[in-house]
């Protein structure tokens, strides 16, 4: 018997808005490269995600492959993810919301 070596994909798939998810779940490849950076192992991966132990493995090895790239698509996620926050502080400034809030729990 011969073992055959086949080249697999990892199980990564990108969303219409450009964000990488891991399978058919909705949990995104930011998530999983934060846990492993924070030193979560795969099987306590899988034990927190839903996912097979095999696509966590190669998911981190795409990663380690491609880290540069996965790198600069993260700090542009952040960037994105900062963008987005700044634009909602400017149309619903923060200061003040506790007391609105308040005010309004006050009516009803």
């Amino acid at each position: 018997m011969t073992l055959a070596i086949i080249p697999e994909s990892p199980p990564l798939k990108v969303n219409a808005d450009g964000v990488f998810r891991i399978g058919n779940t909705r949990v995104t490849l930011d998530t999983l490269v934060t846990v492993v950076k924070q030193g979560l192992t795969a099987e306590e991966i899988a034990y927190r995600y839903p996912f097979k132990l095999a696509d966590i493995y190669a998911t981190i090895a795409y990663y380690l492959n491609y880290q540069q790239d996965v790198e600069f698509y993260l700090k542009q996620r952040q960037q994105q993810a900062q963008d987005i926050r700044s634009m909602n502080e400017a149309k619903f400034a923060p200061q003040g919301l506790r007391d609105r809030l308040l005010a309004r729990q006050a009516l009803q």
